[in-house]
């Protein structure tokens, strides 16, 4: 295979570098990884945190690089990319790039996409993805021996310069409860702990401010940027012990929290990300592992969990102790019917109907509110992947982006934390109107013990009161400016690439090792090739028009050698928009883990 060139990096600009801007040449003699991510994807969220380990071990030869490469309208804004950085920990240089330029020249098709720069300036990786962080261990090390051998691999400090650090009462808060003595629960998600607030003071705070899972005193225990608070029934909390569920979102568990001490157990999960297949068994709590769960809430007798790490909602039984699928096939889509056979987006905000038989929920990634029913799932408000904006009216053609939040209010009506518009929405009999507008991403609403309806404003670092006051709004419509890919109509190749990391192999003990699963919306693009297969070649045939290929891939490997080899899943899951036309592409091309020099 011919090698590549890294194409030079090129965007707004730079932030972690102190003001210097950064060019492959400059990085010549470090080992580059680029890291091609928008801070509304959980996935690009997951692999963050992947990096870190890396990052930690390899410091003075590799150079990590986050290009933010925006998805919706509110991430091209260079205030909120800022935000972003701090809000999820970022310690490695980021390049704004909010057209895209970079995006293209890598040939990225996918939010998170990894490829990895030699000491000499080469492309020698790309992936797309998450759950590669073994796989770029074993290339790290090779890259470093060959390197070192050549004489061509620097070692020392990297170009990383952090940000001066910010002084508010709360920083990037998430998720607030209200309880009966009038004070707020509300995570303290940046600073990885829960804050109880009367008014505007800090009453006492639970967890050390450290990253970290330890159990313990309200000192003693440590989060790692917890999200959504769930008050538990009294009949529930006196068998179990404590009144309060956290989702403890980046460290993949639920915690439990005693109010009358302060004392967080974990009740749930192993604090390693879910990377299975679904099923619709009940497993013991603390041995399943769970995948950055966002919010929680009371549902017909369980916990609900908003699973936004695998697009799907789980259970929780606190008395059992066990936790199952409650929604989702993990496709990453909007797909409406009954449980569990539905699809879902990154499900962020749970809130129940007065009369406890409605669930409703919203789907970030589809800008979307959505309910569940008598065991069926509905959408109210919200029209796909690549669709969002700023409309008011009928709830039909009405238009979110990416909402976190949602009220379920005792009239029946429904108010949404709309959050990269920045808005308080208000859905009602069909309706959708705007309440409030000029809010800094707002993530969670919620009712006083009086009514009065308050905000998570978490950009702003506080929680505001709004009055509910309709505003007459312009409608802005948007799409995802990601070009769409042009496919032949007729016959088409869908080609998934796939080597395993250095150090495996693919995994043949229990049958083919890989899976593929082709969907499109609308269905009807795609006239032949739906379905799941165990090959990653597939033919495809299409009909001409506009919509988005769903692919879901994912291969199975085990290390090569060692005596008892550690198993590995890679999978990965692309909303392809496409065109379909004569004189388009008869093959397209998404690399899972590889280079393809024909893609």
């Amino acid at each position: 295979m011919a090698r590549v060139r890294a194409p030079e990096l090129k965007g707004r600009g730079w932030l972690n570098t102190g003001g210097k801007e950064l060019s492959i040449k400059d990085l010549r003699g470090k080992i580059v990884l680029l890291d091609f991510w928008t801070f509304c994807c959980i996935n690009c969220l997951h692999v963050l945190d992947e990096l870190r380990p890396l990052e930690d071990k390899y410091g003075d030869v590799l150079v990590v690089i986050g290009v933010h490469s925006p998805k919706f309208e509110h991430e091209k804004d260079a205030e909120a990319v800022v935000a972003a950085v701090e809000r999820y920990g970022v310690e490695h240089p980021v390049l704004d790039d909010p057209e895209l330029h970079t995006w293209k020249q890598y040939a990225a098709k996918a939010w998170p996409t990894l490829s990895v720069v030699d000491p000499e300036g080469y492309v020698v990786a790309s992936m797309a993805g998450e759950g590669h962080a073994e796989g770029l261990r074993r290339l790290i090390d090779e890259l470093i021996a060959t390197h070192e051998a050549k004489g061509t691999l620097h070692r020392g400090v990297g170009p990383f310069v952090p940000p001066p650090t910010a002084q508010t009462l709360l920083r990037f808060p998430g998720k607030a409860l209200p309880l009966s003595d009038g004070t707020v629960l509300v995570s303290d998600s940046a600073r990885h702990q829960l804050a109880r607030l009367n008014g505007e003071e800090v009453v006492s705070r639970i967890g050390s401010g450290q990253r970290g899972r330890a159990d313990g005193t309200s000192e003693q225990a440590s989060f790692s940027e917890p999200q959504g608070l769930c008050l538990l029934p009294t009949n529930i909390s006196n068998i179990c012990g404590y009144d309060v569920i956290v989702a403890d979102t980046v460290n993949h568990l639920l915690r439990g929290l005693k109010l009358s001490n302060g004392e967080v157990t974990t009740v749930a999960g192993t604090g390693r990300q879910w990377r299975s297949t679904v099923d619709d068994h009940a497993h013991d709590a603390r041995s399943m592992d769970l995948s950055s769960p966002w919010d929680v809430a009371w549902y017909q007798g369980k916990v609900i969990i908003a699973m936004a790490g695998t697009h799907t909602l789980w259970w929780f039984d606190p008395v059992k102790r066990t936790v199952g699928l409650y929604a989702g096939t993990t496709v990453e889509a909007l797909r409406d019917g009954p449980l569990p056979d539905v699809w879902l987006a990154q499900p962020s905000g749970l809130s129940v109907s007065a009369d406890g038989q409605r669930l409703w929920f919203v789907d970030s990634e589809t800008s979307a509110l959505r309910f569940i029913e008598n065991n069926v799932m509905g959408t109210a408000v919200g029209q796909g992947l690549f669709d969002f904006g700023h409309a008011d009216g009928a709830a039909g053609q009405a238009l979110l982006q990416h909402p976190l939040g949602v009220q379920a209010l005792p009239n029946g009506e429904v108010l949404i934390a709309d959050t990269y518009n920045g808005a308080i929405r208000k859905y009602a009999n069909g309706m959708v109107s705007t309440v409030d507008t000029g809010l800094a991403e707002p993530s969670d609403v919620f009712l006083s013990a009086d009514g009065r309806i308050h905000v998570v404003e978490s950009a702003a670092h506080r929680i505001v009161e709004v009055t509910d006051g309709d505003q007459s709004m312009d409608a802005k419509r948007h799409k995802v400016k990601r070009p769409p890919t042009e496919l032949a109509a007729g016959e088409v190749t869908l080609d998934i690439i796939f080597t395993p990391p250095p150090g495996q192999k693919l995994d043949y003990s229990f049958g083919d090792p890989t899976r593929l699963e082709v969907s499109a919306s609308p269905a009807e693009i795609l006239v032949a090739g739906e379905g799941v297969t165990t090959s990653l070649k597939r033919t495809l045939t299409l009909k001409e028009g506009v919509g988005v290929l769903q692919v879901v891939a994912q291969a199975a490997t085990c290390d090569s050698h060692d005596e008892h080899a550690a198993c590995h899943l890679t999978r990965q899951d692309w909303g392809v928009p496409i065109i379909v036309k004569d004189g388009g592409a008869q093959r397209l091309a998404l690399i899972l883990r590889g280079l393809d020099e024909e893609a």
